[in-house]
């Protein structure tokens, strides 16, 4: 299944290594492998906005370059309002943004990967399909076998 990767996990991913385990970079780097990753402008804006640094900004540029823009169409932005007026309706806020990627998610049969929370409320309102990072196993530790008295 292909996934709409939100700016949450991108940014995620993207930030440089703080030593911590985040399933979320691993999993990006899985769909990215795997080349079901999505990605639309606005999410491509979030990302690029705020990166003061003109060699960083570049940089970003290029890598992002890697992964086309699924086109947005009238119908999402018409989707997304109706999103917007269903959760609001129900007492859920969310930016336009946030809409309009659950609009995209829902027409081109996309699951949405993100850590904002806020997808989790939007879900049980509309037909959007989260997809969640494996969480790590712990590690066992092998244990020798248990010495034998002679």
């Amino acid at each position: 299944m292909r996934a709409l990767v939100d700016t949450s996990v991108w940014s995620l991913a993207l930030r440089r290594d703080d030593g911590q385990q985040h399933p979320e970079r691993e999993e990006l780097r899985r769909l990215v492998s795997a080349h079901v990753a999505e990605i639309v402008g606005p999410i491509r804006q979030e990302i690029l906005s705020g990166v003061r640094d003109r060699v960083q900004f570049a940089r970003l540029e290029t890598h992002l370059a890697a992964f086309p823009d699924i086109p947005l169409l009238t119908e999402d932005y018409v989707t997304a309002a109706k999103f917007f007026n269903v959760c609001r309706s129900k007492g859920i806020q969310g930016s336009n943004t946030d809409f309009l990627i659950c609009a995209v998610a829902v027409r081109c049969d996309l699951v949405i990967f993100t850590t904002d929370g806020d997808f989790r409320h939007f879900a049980k309102f509309l037909p959007i399909v989260l997809h969640e990072a494996k969480k790590p196993t712990p590690s066992r530790q092998r244990r020798s076998p248990p010495r034998r008295e002679a």
